[in-house]
C-alpha cells in the first residue's frame, strides 16, 4: 500500500468535497428546473390558495354542510321525501358538486401535500362515498333495507365540518391521542370481567339449581358483568341471585361494583377528563399564540408606517428651511391626525410607568426648588460676612487669620 502524504490526503479530501458540492447543486438546480417546468402557473395557484384558506369561502363550506345536514334530517320523512323527490335529488347534485369543486381546486393547488393532511383525506374518502351511492342510486334499483343503509351513510358528510372548526379538531386529535391510554384501561376492565365471568359461571351459572338466564354462559355472563359495570339494574340481578338460594351473593357483586365502577370505569373517565384539559389547553395556547402572532405583525406594520413618515418629513426637513423652530413644530402638528395609531403596549407608555414618572418630574420639580431656595440663603449669608468685612480696617487676609 502506498504512502500517501498528509498534504496529499487535504488535496484528495477537498477535491471530493468539491465534486460532491458540485453533484449537490447540479441536483438541485435539476430539481429546481423541473418544479419550474411542472409548475408555471404560480399566481393562479397562490390566487386559488388565498381564495381557499378566505373566511367567505369558509363560510360557504359552512353553510353547504349545514344545508345538506338538514336536508338530510328533512329526508327522513318518507310522505315528503316521495312528494319532493325531484328537489331533494337536485339538491344532493348541487352540494355533491360543492364538494367536489373544493376537492378538485384543493388537489390542483397542491396535489403532493393534500394527501399528507388527513383530514383531506377523510374528505377524500366522504367524497368517493358519496359518488359511490349517487352512482348505485341512479343505477339498477337496491333493496330497500341496503337502500336505506346507503341513505344512513350519506350522513358522512357532516364530518366535514371538522376541518372547518379548531376546536372539533383539537378534540379530534385528543381522542385519537388518548386511544393508547384508554385501550390500556379497557383491556383491563376486559381481564376482570373474564375473572369474574368464570367465577361466577361456575357458581351461579349450574343448569339445574343455578341462574341460567344471566350466568348460564359465558356470553351471558359477560352481558351480565356489564350491566353491573355501569350500575344499570343491578339490584334486580341481585334479586335473581337471592331468589335462587345464593344469599352470599352480594359480596361478589359488591367487589365487582366496587373495581368495576369504582376502580376501571371512573379511571376511564378520568383519563379522558385529562386528555380534554391537556387539549384545551394545547388549543388555548396556540389561540394565544396566533393572537400575539397578528398583534406583533400589526405592531411591525404601524412602526413601519411611522418610520417611513418621520424619515418623509426629515427628508422635507432638508429640503425646506425653516425660519424658527416652532415653524418646524407648527408645521409637525399639521400632520397628525386623531385617528393615528399609537403602539400602547410597551412599558413606557403604560398608565402605570406614566404616572410614576410624573411623580418623580414633581418631587424633582420640589427638589431643584428647594435647592434653590438654600442657594439664595447661602448668597445671603454670604454677602453678609462681606459687608461685615468690608466695614472693618484691617484688609480682608489679616482679618481671616484673625
Amino acid at each position: 500500500m502506498e504512502h500517501v502524504e498528509p498534504s496529499q490526503r487535504t488535496l484528495v479530501a477537498s477535491e471530493l468535497l468539491m465534486k460532491s458540492l458540485k453533484s449537490l447543486s447540479e441536483t438541485d438546480t435539476r430539481r429546481s428546473v423541473f418544479w419550474q417546468f411542472r409548475r408555471k402557473d404560480t399566481e393562479f395557484c397562490a390566487y386559488l390558495r388565498r381564495l381557499l384558506n378566505s373566511p367567505v369561502f369558509t363560510f360557504l363550506m359552512i353553510c353547504s354542510i349545514s344545508l345538506n345536514a338538514i336536508l338530510l334530517a328533512v329526508e327522513t320523512d318518507y310522505r315528503l321525501r316521495l312528494s319532493s323527490s325531484t328537489f331533494f335529488v337536485l339538491t344532493d347534485a348541487l352540494i355533491l358538486s360543492i364538494y367536489t369543486s373544493e376537492f378538485l381546486l384543493k388537489l390542483y393547488v397542491d396535489p403532493i401535500a393534500y394527501w399528507k393532511d388527513g383530514y383531506n383525506v377523510l374528505d377524500a374518502v366522504i367524497l368517493l362515498i358519496a359518488f359511490i351511492l349517487y352512482a348505485s342510486s341512479s343505477g339498477a334499483a337496491l333493496h330497500f333495507h341496503s337502500w336505506e343503509i346507503a341513505k344512513g351513510l350519506q350522513a358522512l358528510r357532516i364530518l366535514k365540518l371538522i376541518k372547518y372548526s379548531n376546536g372539533m379538531r383539537i378534540f379530534t386529535k385528543a381522542l385519537g391521542q388518548m386511544v393508547k391510554t384508554v385501550m390500556y384501561v379497557l383491556i383491563l376492565l376486559f381481564l376482570l370481567m373474564f375473572i369474574f365471568a368464570i367465577l361466577g359461571h361456575d357458581l351461579y351459572g349450574d343448569p339445574e339449581t343455578g341462574d341460567t338466564e344471566n350466568w348460564g354462559n359465558m356470553e351471558a355472563a359477560f352481558f351480565t358483568l356489564f350491566s353491573l359495570v355501569t350500575v344499570d339494574g343491578w339490584t334486580d340481578l341481585q334479586q335473581k341471585l337471592e331468589n335462587h338460594g345464593f344469599t352470599n351473593s352480594h359480596v361478589f357483586t359488591i367487589v365487582f361494583i366496587l373495581l368495576g365502577f369504582f376502580v376501571f370505569f371512573n379511571m376511564f373517565i378520568g383519563v379522558v377528563i385529562i386528555k380534554m384539559q391537556d387539549s384545551t389547553q394545547k388549543y388555548e395556547r396556540e389561540c394565544k399564540a396566533v393572537k400575539k402572532a397578528a398583534i406583533w405583525a400589526k405592531k411591525q406594520a404601524i412602526l413601519k408606517k411611522q418610520q417611513e413618515e418621520v424619515k418623509k418629513l426629515t427628508h422635507q426637513q432638508k429640503t425646506i428651511q425653516y425660519k424658527a423652530f416652532s415653524e418646524l413644530v407648527d408645521n409637525f402638528k399639521k400632520t397628525l391626525c386623531h385617528s393615528d395609531l399609537i403602539i400602547v403596549e410597551d412599558f413606557c407608555v403604560s398608565i402605570p410607568f406614566i404616572d410614576l414618572y410624573l411623580t418623580a418630574l414633581d418631587l424633582q420639580d420640589d427638589t431643584v426648588d428647594r435647592l434653590q431656595d438654600l442657594y439664595c440663603e447661602i448668597l445671603g449669608t454670604l454677602s453678609m460676612i462681606l459687608q461685615d468685612m468690608k466695614g472693618k480696617s484691617l484688609p480682608l487676609p489679616e482679618k481671616i487669620q484673625k
